[in-house]
């Protein structure tokens, strides 16, 4: 098997060909990737079509802005799949990771019991008071939610955004508007992002790994 070395990314490592971060639980897999052990280190396989962020890391991300003391809100935590990527690479940060569906919090909540820095959180992303007294304010805000107004509920959350955070929005387009071709989806979401006063660093479209979908790097002012 090749050799596990660290990648150009903070945080994340590579064998050449597939992803893996640095389990912070050392013999429990999440999802059921592929643990990989090397000398005194456990490394987790970080599988592109299944997360859309190891995907913007296959295409090249114009800036990774996660690190070993990120503070991070993430909306739309799912079961934690990406989230507990995060969570190795933030080791000595925060993941606050928000879910509305009770089934997948119960997922996010044993998960939690095993991982430090992470904050699962019940809740709806489109209406962020129900949240706001449980968090700090963070370096990074990353969404995923799969519905239609996405730039909206990203706008939503930008006040939990330190200034000079980064941002990080993945874009559904099937979501936004399912018989609009996706160029024209992210062109529209682009200008909407622009409009809220942020600085658009970069759009990755995902294919082929997340199909109809694209990654927006944004910059608070």
């Amino acid at each position: 098997m090749p050799r596990i070395r660290r990648s150009d990314v903070p945080g994340v490592y590579t064998d050449g060909e597939r992803l893996y971060t640095e389990n912070l639980v050392p013999g429990i897999a999440v999802y059921g990737e592929r643990l990989v052990s090397q000398g005194d280190v456990e490394y987790r396989a970080w599988n592109p079509r299944r997360s859309k962020l190891a995907a913007l890391l296959k295409k090249g991300p114009a800036v990774f802005p996660f690190g070993r003391r990120t503070e991070v809100l993430y909306l739309g935590a799912a079961q934690g799949t990406t989230v507990s990527h995060l969570s190795d690479i933030c080791a000595d940060g925060t993941v606050y990771a928000v879910e509305i569906s009770r089934r997948a919090f119960q997922k996010l909540l044993a998960l939690a019991e095993r991982r430090h820095n992470l904050m699962p959180i019940l809740g709806d992303a489109d209406a962020p008071d129900g949240y706001a007294r449980l968090l700090a304010p963070v370096d990074v805000l990353y969404q995923d939610v799969a519905q239609r107004d996405q730039v909206g509920i990203f706008r939503k959350n930008l006040p939990f955004l330190r200034p000079g955070g980064l941002g990080l929005l993945m874009v559904k387009a099937r979501s936004a508007d399912v018989t609009a071709r996706p160029v024209d989806v992210y062109a529209a979401a682009r200008r909407d992002l622009a409009s809220a006063g942020l600085d658009v660093l970069q759009v990755a479209e995902l294919d082929p790994y997340q199909e109809d979908h694209a990654a927006f790097l944004v910059e608070t002012a």
